[in-house]
């Protein structure tokens, strides 16, 4: 069955456009739907091949992984963003979401999470890959990271960035333009997807679902402070983030125990050790069980932080503008 034709937006539907996010991608922003009374989110890719193709794929893989656990896409943008001078773009329409991404909440608490939350961002996030994996044509989505999992306003889980996917090569031999292909973000980067022969497949996900474990358990990015050339030489070699800091916590919180043994069958070298997705939700879910009475405290003093850090933001810039003296 035909999925739908995505519907058109066009920027005369949309205002008070605010720049979130951007990178190597392109940009991210924020503005109000007039018709529909809500915020969205409107991806605009800046590396394209003119056709827009890489866009438009990127919509017809995030419609065929629609679930609770991955962002859907509401609609395509056709026009001129705020600013961006007379050119017209096409865009990804997404669902706004609050919190941002993991990244960022990272970054802004500087610190782990409470522990009920990092069990709960860790099955959701399997939840997700499991639904993008059991697809009936399995899709990859070959950029796991912290910015890739975005948040709502009570920090669930919805994946993105599917700039990379594609459908699984397990079953079919590699084309040409699969070889070689390595994609994703090098630190998250299984080590068979150095090779130049590497065929694309669901264990490359769960190596970087290991990683990802690693960070969230952490609250750090794996090899902060290494060059990328680095990095690639050594994960083919079996280098992996330190366990250290976790085997030391572990031996007072015995359930971390159990997520530290999950990324490291996640992260083995050799992909046919790996367990698949829907292991890994299983895992998961029996160690979020084993905290879910607490995620309600945790989740508020998660929001109560991000929320005093924010007045304390705007404290600062009201401050400012206060001692700064205007100029004619």
């Amino acid at each position: 069955m035909a999925l739908p034709t995505p519907v058109l937006i066009k920027d005369s539907i949309l205002t008070d456009w605010v720049l979130i996010r951007s990178g190597g991608f392109g940009e991210i922003y924020k503005a109000k739907h007039l018709l529909w009374n809500y915020e969205v989110a409107i991806k605009l890719l800046c590396n394209d091949d003119g056709s827009s193709s890489s866009l438009l794929r990127e919509v017809e893989m995030m419609r065929q992984g629609s679930s609770d656990y991955v962002l859907p896409v509401l609609g395509v943008f056709k026009g001129r963003p705020l600013n961006s001078g007379s050119s017209e773009q096409l865009g990804l329409v997404m669902k706004y979401m609050e919190k941002g991404s993991l990244a960022s909440l990272q970054k802004t608490l500087d610190k782990v999470p409470p522990l009920p939350l990092v069990f709960r961002l860790a099955h959701q996030v399997a939840l997700g890959i499991n639904f993008l994996h059991s697809l009936p044509t399995p899709l990859l989505h070959r950029d796991l990271k912290p910015s890739s999992v975005l948040l709502d306003s009570y920090l669930n889980v919805k994946l993105t960035d599917f700039g990379l996917s594609k459908p699984s090569q397990t079953q079919a031999p590699a084309s040409k333009k699969d070889k070689g292909d390595g994609g994703g973000t090098i630190n998250y980067m299984p080590p068979e997807a150095f090779d130049l022969n590497y065929k694309p497949s669901r264990t490359y996900d769960i190596y970087s679902y290991g990683i990802l474990l690693w960070s969230i358990a952490t609250g750090e990015h794996p090899y902060a402070h290494a060059r990328p050339s680095i990095v690639a030489s050594l994960i083919p070699k079996g280098h992996r983030p330190s366990l250290e800091e976790l085997n030391i916590r572990a031996a007072d919180q015995g359930e971390l125990r159990g997520l530290v043994e999950l990324m490291i069958k996640c992260w083995k070298n050799r992909s046919t050790q790996r367990p698949s997705s829907l292991e890994c939700t299983k895992i998961t879910e029996k160690l979020y069980q084993m905290h879910e009475h607490g995620i309600n405290d945790a989740v508020h003093e998660v929001l109560k932080k991000l929320e005093q850090m924010e007045q304390d933001r705007l404290t600062e810039e009201l401050q400012w503008l206060r001692v700064t003296p205007a100029k004619d």
